[in-house]
């Protein structure tokens, strides 16, 4: 790929003049101009009232109604995601579901995200474009300027808290990355949660992933456990199945009364967690790796019309290897890695279609808007070179060996791994454009399929449209088909417009031009900007699977590329020297959109923005946290970080028998943690070090029936970040078991895993037991207390933490 024109001019004055004298900013749709104040105030008493109740006439409050032949919403929203995975529009990934929909609806080939998850959902959501909604980045990613903080403002409600006013019933089901770092606890605040965003009802899960089999759920604000007694769980046909009763209740109960439903599932971002029946559908059908499978899916593309005839596949980046330039049992894995993830992706789709059919049984579909968007970004290329069994090996610095994974290959894709597929696979489901997710610049982040289906209006069945839409255009839609005007005000708050414009005058009109004239682009410093068949964007000065950071300066250190992406489907013949004024002019009026919508300042980082230091924290400044029994499910961001230091743990128990089993305190699990529990009256401390080393250091013998003081004193080696230490396991101020773990984790136990107190969720920090594990016998707190001692060196601990925010930057 070429790199060249930087931008030489001050891009603050081209800014400011761009802003005064373009036409091209963005407009907001006549049929949105915000009017309606809601709620709306209570309607007058129409009756009369006397001296008694035989004088009077009563009149009851009218409930507030949809229009009258109002449609059902059903937004579904599927993860990480390339354009060129489903068999709907090209890939090898059977979506028949898709494809069904697809038949009686409308394929949209030119159809934009925003590169990460977080951005794209609140943009979705809202109508508005990403910064204007305060959701740069993840959540983990926030910085204290207008566009970064991650808080969502009462000034840019969600469609759904319109509906819900306006007598729609409203419900979330699956993946919630929108809840800032530091408000994802039992603690609150819940007003950026989904049931305080206009959902009035959730179950899923709040984070950027989750283990399948053994989920992180929540419903409403409580979290739960239903995996529990079911060994055959799995999230995704949980999520389905809670769909389909909730709307079996509303439409039983109240006919007449629209839904909306918002279907996020955690599919396909890593781990890829699908049914083994599933995986088999696909042994051996990526043996040919991914450079065929790549050309193979380009060729299907222009077979089914969702690329042109003349366009053309872009090349590989050098860094990719060539699939026959690896050896046979690399081969052998790789391949097992994407038949689970093509697996996951089938399943998926097939869980989808349960609750289009339970909808259909209802007799709603005939007027179901149905939005299927095939990703939220480009397809995940942070599963390494090689592919991973557990990502916190990566997240930690620490490299998994090609044999040890061959070891585990039956486990990829059950709850024993946090598995991800290689690079060279997430390339190829981008097909045919360059990069991937993250890379907001270039089509291979951001351009997802999507198919609309709404057989009450839309007529064009099997119909392909190629106009320019983005996700913020979403919302308006459903507000104009809906006979919906954007609010004036919502909960006594003045309304930002919308930014994005309603996508209705496509569904009739194949050729009808796009209304969405311009758009920006920007994630991590990659940018770019489009505006009528044009687009211009920064060349990536990393991949995004690199985990090192880049010198580069934000502004002056990038080169940029141009495209007329009209006659250029897939980016593949940069313009830029042919055309330096209309780069130019581009370049300008990239910065005028940043400015409007507080894209402003430009950050490339991914490591200072991801320290928690940055944001509002539940733990800075302490050093002592007592916990009670049955807390469980607490983040890790919000409970202590024993992390390259000392510390220790204290409890007081009551041993009935002496034979008593289970957890006292656990954080983490399978994949990287620690736990202090009794097997069998004998205190014991087991430390995980992502599921690479484990270390138990237990009592010879058991305790005797009574009380016990029982405390795990760890010394910390000091001397750098994940290095070793010395716990000691004291019975009343006894010693009764001491070991040496040679290597601690440095970086994150888990990413969807917390700490537990007298029980244990999710996975087990050690195979020796399975969860929950409660504890037989009787507790009351147990308290942590970080010690002023051997720690990490302070540039040690500096990079440790750089190394976890870029790490994690990248992977979500």
């Amino acid at each position: 790929m070429k790199t060249r024109h930087p931008m030489k001019t001050n891009p603050w004055i081209a800014a400011r003049a761009a802003i005064a004298g373009l036409a091209f900013c963005a407009a907001i749709n006549s049929h949105l101009l915000a009017q309606e104040v809601l709620p709306a105030p209570p309607p007058p008493f129409k009756g009369s009232i006397g001296l008694s109740v035989k004088d009077s006439k009563s009149d009851f409050p009218e409930m507030v109604k949809a229009p009258e032949g109002a449609p059902n919403v059903v937004v579904i929203l599927l993860d990480d995601v390339g354009y060129g995975a489903a068999s709907t529009f090209g890939g090898p990934c059977n979506t028949p579901v898709l494809d069904r929909l697809a038949k009686g609806g409308l394929r949209y080939t030119r159809f934009h995200t925003t590169a990460l998850c977080s951005p794209t959902r609140a943009a979705l959501l809202t109508g508005r474009n990403h910064h204007s909604v305060h959701t740069a980045c993840i959540m983990e990613g926030g910085t204290g300027f207008p566009g970064y903080d991650t808080v969502m403002g009462k000034d840019t409600a969600t469609v759904a808290e319109v509906l819900k006013q306006k007598g729609w019933n409203t419900s979330w089901f699956g993946k919630d990355h929108n809840v800032p770092d530091w408000q994802s606890s039992q603690a609150g605040p819940f007003d950026l949660w989904p049931t305080g965003l206009g959902f009035e009802h959730f179950y899923g899960f709040i984070g950027g992933d989750c283990n399948q089999w053994r989920p992180n759920v929540t419903e409403g604000t409580k979290p739960i456990d239903p995996y529990i007694g079911n060994p055959d769980y799995n999230f995704d046909y949980d999520m389905a199945d809670q769909a389909i009763k909730w709307v079996r209740n509303q439409k039983v109960v109240a006919k007449d009364k629209p839904f909306f439903l918002y279907y996020a599932p955690g599919a396909t971002h890593a781990p890829h967690h699908p049914k083994k029946e599933w995986i088999a559908k696909y042994k051996g059908k990526f043996d040919q790796g991914w450079n065929k499978v790549r050309e193979e899916t380009f060729a299907r593309q222009k077979e089914l019309g969702v690329i042109p005839a003349d366009a053309k596949l872009t090349p590989a980046p050098d860094s990719i290897p060539v699939w026959d330039t690896l050896d046979a049992d690399q081969k052998k894995l790789y391949a097992r890695f994407m038949e689970v993830y093509a697996g996951y992706l089938e399943q998926t789709d097939y869980n989808v279609g349960r609750v289009l059919d339970a909808i259909d049984q209802l007799g709603e579909t005939e007027n179901t808007l149905v939005f299927y968007i095939v990703g939220d970004n480009g397809a995940s290329a942070e599963g390494s070179l090689q592919g991973l069994a557990n990502e916190m090996t990566f997240f930690n610095g620490l490299k998994e060996d090609i044999k040890d994974l061959l070891a585990k290959e039956d486990d990829i894709g059950t709850w024993k791994t946090f598995n991800h597929y290689p690079v060279g696979w997430a390339h190829a489901m981008c097909t045919p454009f360059q990069w991937t997710k993250q890379i907001a610049s270039h089509l291979g982040g951001v351009r997802n399929p999507m198919v609309v289906s709404w057989p009450a209006k839309i007529k064009d069945g099997g119909g392909v449209r190629s106009q320019f839409h983005h996700i913020i255009d979403i919302s308006p839609t459903i507000l104009q088909v809906s006979g919906l005007e954007q609010p004036s005000s919502v909960n006594g708050v003045a309304q930002k417009p919308i930014e994005g414009v309603s996508m209705a005058y496509s569904f009739g009109d194949a050729k009808a031009p796009s209304t969405h004239q311009t758009q920006y682009f920007e994630m991590l410093g990659n940018r770019g900007i489009y505006h009528n068949g044009w687009w211009a964007c920064t060349t990536p000065v990393l991949p995004p699977w690199d985990p090192s950071a880049s010198d580069a300066d934000p502004i002056t250190g990038y080169n940029w590329e141009l495209y007329n992406i009209n006659d250029d489907f897939s980016q593949a013949n940069d313009l830029a020297e042919a055309e330096p004024e209309k780069l130019k002019l581009l370049q300008t009026a990239f910065y005028a959109e940043a400015a409007k919508y507080d894209v402003l300042p430009i950050d490339n980082s991914k490591t200072t923005r991801m320290d928690p230091s940055n944001r509002p924290s539940l733990t800075r400044g302490r050093n002592s946290f007592t916990y009670y029994e049955g807390q469980i499910r607490m983040p890790e961001g919000a409970v202590p970080d024993v992390k390259n230091k000392s510390f220790t743990i204290t409890t007081e128990v009551e041993l009935p028998k002496g034979d008593e089993s289970g957890v006292i305190l656990t954080q983490g699990g399978l994949f990287g943690g620690y736990a202090l529990m009794f097997d069998k009256g004998k205190p014991v401390f087991h430390y995980n070090l992502a599921n690479i080393e484990h270390t138990n250091i237990a009592a010879k013998e058991a305790l005797a029936p009574g009380k016990h003081k029982i405390v795990v004193d760890f010394e910390y080696d000091g001397g750098g970040v994940g290095k070793g230490g010395t716990a000691t396991v004291t019975a009343g101020g006894k010693e009764v078991a001491k070991g040496k773990i040679e290597r601690t984790t440095p970086i994150r136990f888990s990413l969807d895993e917390g700490m537990d107190v007298g029980e244990d969720t999710g996975t087990p920090v050690s195979l020796d037991y399975d969860v929950p594990h409660k504890f037989t016998g009787h507790f009351e707190t147990v308290t942590i207390d970080l010690k002023p001692g051997a720690t990490a060196d302070a540039k040690a601990a500096d990079e440790a933490n750089q190394i976890a925010a870029e790490r994690k930057a990248i992977r979500d």
